[in-house]
């Protein structure tokens, strides 16, 4: 066993949370965002190079994307957060086992995804909002994608254990070598060789597979903590019923973004046509940017909260919480800021058409209005998740994007027309912060008392 990775470990109950904090989310927010920009890099080659129509088409594959996710999600996060726990439970036989569990659930799940999803792939694209105009688009997009999509399920799982495996820089090196190969291949496939959206797609997967040789190059490294290694990758019942368990709750949620873009996508074409839907697109492109920021920070909590719960040290998982939430709202007020006042300057850095770049502005605007209270709702549900409470991080997930949202966008169209699709995203994002503010505010009490319990045993 390597004992500078043992070491690592161990380091999570005790050294100080806001350096650990910072030690392990900054490596996933720079990882997290740079995979955003190239999303957004994708998307500003497509729309200056390819046209109007291209970025309307690779919005409709957003929910798709989102759905390929939520299974990702499920295994990845799963795993990553019972590995942690085990680690502060100082179980690492069985972490181990997980490591090998989640190789074999991200093979078996990828490819069954791909397969079924290619085979249906025209009248699921219709489904989630595609025209005659924008489906060839889409299309040509998403085949190549689903035929790499058994790659991605296991690079994103990988750097998910890796960030649990106490590596947080080596899952940041794999993410930005993932972005400038793929910003590189998009400036071959698209701009030299003219491979337009099918070289976008191109360019993800094979930037997606050179990353994942170094992380699976990484994993079979015998001195570290958690290697692959014979014995460990036949499922067990128990550690994936406990994967599946803690991963429903990223899952939900991802499915539950492709619900909502699939409504929003489908009232956008019926009441705007496909530059209301490339509109969204953009707006959806910028506000992942500051998304991801937050998804960083999370990830980066993930570990210290989850060790620091297995370890039953809830003090220190009540800092990382705290701090969190400051830091993500902190986050969320510049990306509110950025849409409030550069609308037209980012929407120009997509397309020239003058008909998408007005309906991109009125997009980003109604898209990012409330961010300030959202980095609070995100890091309160990520933190239910990581401490294993499912249903409380489930609920708080369904709060936002489906229990509010869908029935706000099938009302208010019926008042506000094409306006009423714009004005249901703030109005969900603002009622579901009212929401975890009330369900951590009384879970907070409990812990607080646990805490207080806690330091009179010791004292005793």
């Amino acid at each position: 066993m390597n004992n500078d990775n043992k070491k690592a470990t161990l380091e999570l109950g005790t050294k100080p949370v806001g350096s650990l904090l910072l030690q392990y989310a900054l490596p996933a927010i720079i990882a997290m965002t740079a995979s955003s920009l190239y999303n957004i890099i994708d998307r500003v080659f497509i729309g200056q190079v390819v046209g109007a129509e291209a970025i309307s088409g690779l919005a409709i594959t957003f929910p798709f994307m989102n759905l390929g996710a939520a299974f990702g999600a499920a295994v990845g996060v799963g795993a990553s957060t019972s590995i942690s726990v085990k680690l502060g439970q100082r179980d690492y036989l069985t972490a181990e086992n997980l490591l090998g569990n989640t190789v074999t659930l991200n093979l078996i799940i990828g490819i069954a995804f791909s397969l079924v999803c290619l085979l249906f792939l025209n009248p699921i694209l219709r489904f989630f909002g595609a025209s005659d105009a924008t489906l060839p688009y889409a299309r040509d997009f998403m085949e190549i994608i689903l035929a790499g999509n058994v790659v991605s399920h296991m690079y994103f799982g990988m750097n998910a254990v890796l960030r649990a495996a106490s590596k947080p820089r080596q899952a940041m090196m794999a993410t930005i070598f993932t972005v400038v190969m793929n910003i590189l291949l998009d400036v071959v496939f698209i701009l030299w060789w003219h491979w337009g959206i099918r070289g976008a797609a191109l360019a993800t997967v094979l930037s997606q597979s050179m990353a994942l040789c170094y992380q699976m190059h990484l994993f079979t490294n015998k001195r570290e903590l958690l290697h692959l290694k014979p014995g460990i990758y036949r499922l067990k019942s128990a550690l994936v019923k406990n994967i599946i368990a803690i991963g429903v709750s990223p899952f939900l949620m991802n499915v539950c973004a492709c619900v909502v873009v699939i409504f929003v996508n489908n009232q956008l074409v019926r009441l705007g046509g496909d530059m209301a839907v490339g509109g969204y697109g953009i707006a959806n492109a910028v506000a992942t940017v500051f998304v991801m920021f937050v998804l960083g920070l999370n990830q980066g909590m993930q570990p210290i909260a989850g060790y620091n719960y297995g370890a039953q040290n809830m003090h220190r998982v009540l800092q990382v919480l705290n701090l969190a939430i400051v830091c993500a709202t902190c986050i969320m007020v510049v990306g509110w800021a950025v849409a409030m006042f550069l609308p037209h300057t980012i929407a120009r850095l997509f397309t020239t058409d003058s008909r998408l770049i007005d309906m991109a502005v009125t997009a980003i605007r109604f898209v990012l209005l409330v961010f300030p209270v959202i980095g609070f709702q995100m890091v309160v549900t990520n933190f239910f998740q990581c401490i294993g409470k499912v249903r409380i991080s489930i609920f708080l997930s369904l709060s936002r994007q489906l229990l509010i949202l869908v029935p706000l966008l099938g009302l208010l169209p019926l008042f506000f027309q094409l306006n009423g699709v714009w004005y249901a995203m703030p109005a969900s994002d603002a009622a579901a912060s009212v929401i975890a503010f009330f369900v951590m505010a009384n879970y907070i009490g409990k812990l607080k008392a646990q805490v207080k319990e806690r330091q009179t045993t010791l004292t005793h």
